[in-house]
């Protein structure tokens, strides 16, 4: 990129980034995604919500309804490399959120109901929804 953008090889950008002027190049490192401590614990509740409800009704489990969505991406992530940086000596390295790929979709969700298969096509623009369980 900068070889192309000056003109020059990039033997010699190389050399005069890593002996000239002492520059690295450094990969971010990727955090994964991690639920909260309330995320955790309203998981819990709900599985424990839905245990104790079939536990009560044999028939529950029957009744419940679940969803499968088929996301169309907008865009890939940086790769690692993609996302290196030229840094100077004694700087860390830079913390990237490890992203996952675009959440932009036209979903189409499909149900599944007891043993019947249901599959709408329900197209929409940007999405964000809240997941709560029974």
């Amino acid at each position: 990129m900068i070889a192309e953008s000056l003109n020059m090889s990039v033997g010699s950008v190389f050399t005069i980034m890593t002996e000239d002027l002492k520059k690295k190049k450094l990969c971010a490192r990727f955090v994964p995604h991690t639920l909260t401590t309330e995320q955790k614990e309203h998981r819990i509740a709900s599985s424990e919500n839905l245990i104790a409800a079939a536990d009560e009704d044999p028939n529950f489990l029957k009744t419940v309804v679940t969803g499968d969505e088929s996301w169309c991406l907008e865009y890939d992530p940086e790769t690692k490399r993609q996302s290196s940086e030229w840094t100077s000596p004694g700087k860390g390295r830079l913390m990237k959120v490890r992203a996952s790929k675009s959440k932009n979709k036209d979903d189409a969700a499909r149900v599944f109901r007891q043993s019947r298969n249901y599959s709408p096509r329900i197209p929409s623009t940007r999405v964000h929804c809240h997941w709560c369980l029974l």
